[in-house]
């Protein structure tokens, strides 16, 4: 039992550390990265920075992160949960702090452009927003979420008779075309829509991981040794289902595993060897839980 709650402890500490980690890297992306040269990041968190830009001095960007973030949080507790919200309140509350921290406190030169990649529009674009989607991923992968565009669009998508990714894209779309009004620049949406896309795929990576399964299904005929041989080389299970032709009225076998994109030519070259008339699809699996040797058995449609 102690240690079950030392094991629980270490995994809460570990979880507190790593989330404090997100909020500093998101902060340091989008401050130190993209707003230097005036790239936007996506939802909220670049409407924080637009507010900045046009506001008085005294109003600054980490206030705005917390005024527009939060609220709209607390709004859809309800709906996503206390742990969702307490998560991504703290995250969010880091992410703050970190911004304040780099632009206002810190010795950081900012005058000319990115302390790291200068006034390289394209450079800042890849790597504030490859930064900036690291810390969001690393935040969604632990049950939260740092941008509150996304609690906007549960909120009001519905309402407006759009989906969630529909609203998220307009709310981009009118963002980047505001701060292209004022600024009088359409460099800068265009470089902000490389970095948010750039920040898409860095979040897919932490969230989904490098090496993403294929699960595979494979209808062959029941004489064959397809079953056999798959479990003998993967090393693993696999469910195998009876199942009869529905043109042919023939005896079949449906047999399904998820196997990882290194084994994707054995297993079509094991089935061509065993079966060339064997039928074979293969579509992406981003996550798997639990496993082993699941078999079932049907009865025949006739």
């Amino acid at each position: 039992m102690n240690l079950r709650k030392t094991a629980e402890k270490y995994r809460g500490t570990l979880k507190f550390v790593v989330l404090t980690f997100a909020g500093i890297v998101n902060a340091f992306g989008v401050s130190l990265v993209l707003a230097p040269v005036n790239l936007f990041d996506s939802g909220i968190s670049g409407t924080a920075y637009l507010l900045d830009v046009i506001t008085p001095d005294w109003l600054m960007m980490s206030l705005f992160l917390i005024v527009l973030n939060v609220p709209f949080y607390l709004l859809a507790m309800k709906k996503l949960g206390k742990r969702f919200v307490g998560i991504s309140i703290y995250a969010i509350t880091i992410y703050s702090v970190s911004a304040f921290l780099f632009r206002e406190v810190l010795p950081i030169d900012l005058s000319n452009g990115s302390p790291i990649t200068g006034t390289d529009l394209l450079l800042s674009a890849l790597l504030g927003g490859m930064i900036s989607g690291i810390g969001s991923g690393l935040v969604i992968r632990l049950g939260g979420a740092i941008d509150g565009v996304e609690v906007l669009s549960v909120l009001f998508a519905k309402k407006l008779g759009m989906s969630v990714g529909m609203f998220i894209m307009v709310y981009n779309v009118i963002l980047y075309t505001v701060s292209a009004v004022i600024f009088s620049n359409w460099l800068i949406p265009l470089y902000s829509i490389i970095a948010y896309t750039m920040g898409i795929k860095a979040i897919d990576f932490i969230v989904e991981g490098l090496d993403k399964g294929k699960s595979v299904i494979i209808i062959t005929h029941k004489d064959t040794s397809v079953q056999q041989v798959l479990t003998e080389e993967l090393g693993r299970g696999v469910t195998v289902l009876e199942a009869v032709g529905g043109y042919s009225h023939e005896d079949k076998i449906f047999i399904y595993c998820v196997v990882n994109k290194f084994e994707v030519p054995l297993v079509k070259r094991l089935v061509r060897e065993n079966d060339p008339k064997a039928f074979v699809t293969m579509t992406e699996v981003s996550e798997t839980l639990g496993g082993g040797d699941i078999s079932f058995r049907l009865n025949k449609v006739k």
